[in-house]
């Protein structure tokens, strides 16, 4: 590549670890020498923040879009459905991969019904809303204004509202918003176990809308796992520390990391397996709803 490209090996940063002293801030910038010791990108130092340091564990974080990442061990495995196969960290000359998988519309439609629809008045109001009806009375949202990404990766899709009646009302309409990210989350944490064979045990969670009680309750319910949310949910800043604090010596290994990390709510599934596959299914046909067969260019 770098022959086609014409760039010499020279000019390209040499590769270190995710965790090592790779130098220190001037002395007059923080009034001392700081050591410059963690390096991961954003989903990687949240994977690392929220201690999924096992093979088979995962993390989702849920913000305008949604990061799901899973730990696969010291082997890459090459995605058959669209996933990106990355590197979580390296550290003490291990490396550990991940698949990663991104959805492009999450709590992004909590801000369309809001400043596009006008149903809420804040972010925040989605919830008790969508609360005060029972389920979602059939309506289904497909959240796809800038197309599908993982693992449908379709860029012609749109959004699309389905199973609208005269009883729909706003509420069913924000309930599906939600759910809708519940759902989206799903398909990508599918793809992931066919790819690795890895059965999922939790799903450790973070990011704004990781807040929402009902979102969580209703992961937890169309994934079949308990869902867990941590104490601190500001885990990308937390990996890149725990990082830097392993390459100074804070904290001596990752097993010590791990008695740092607190849960605040776990979320165990309640709903029945032959209730999740029915509006696992009607999702799916919502989905094809939403995809174009023969887009106009």
């Amino acid at each position: 590549m770098l022959e086609i490209l014409n760039i010499p090996r020279a000019v390209l940063p040499e590769v270190r670890s995710s965790s090592e002293v790779y130098g220190y801030t001037a002395e007059g910038i923080l009034g001392a020498r700081v050591a410059i010791a963690g390096i991961a990108g954003d989903q990687q130092a949240a994977t690392f923040g929220q201690v999924c340091s096992d093979r088979g564990m995962a993390k989702s974080t849920y913000g305008t879009g949604c990061f799901v990442l899973l730990n696969i061990g010291s082997e890459p495995v090459l995605s058959r459905y669209k996933l990106l196969t990355t590197i979580a960290w390296k550290l003490n000359h291990q490396i550990a991969y991940a698949l990663e998988g991104s959805i492009f519309v999450a709590g992004a439609v909590v801000q369309w019904l809001r400043d596009g629809l006008g149903i809420i008045r804040n972010s925040a109001d989605i919830e008790p809303l969508a609360m005060s009806v029972p389920d979602n009375g059939g309506v289904y949202l497909v959240p796809a204004f800038v197309g599908l990404g993982a693992p449908h990766w379709d860029s012609y899709a749109r959004g699309t509202i389905a199973g609208l009646t005269r009883g729909s009302t706003s509420a069913h309409i924000a309930r599906a918003a939600l759910e809708s990210i519940a759902y989206q989350t799903a398909d990508v944490l599918t793809a992931m176990r066919q790819d690795s064979g890895l059965a999922l045990s939790e799903l450790r969670v973070d990011g704004g809308a990781a807040r929402n009680d009902l979102l969580m309750q209703f992961q937890a319910d169309v994934l079949g796992v308990p869902v867990v949310r941590p104490k601190i949910t500001e885990t990308t800043a937390l990996g890149a520390a725990y990082l830097a604090g392993l390459a100074v010596g804070y904290w001596q290994d990752k097993a010590e990391i791990a008695q740092q990390w607190q849960s605040d709510r776990h979320f165990e599934p309640h709903m029945s397996e032959d209730q999740r596959q029915t509006l696992l299914a009607s999702w799916h046909q919502a989905v094809d709803r939403a995809r174009w067969q023969n887009p106009i260019s």
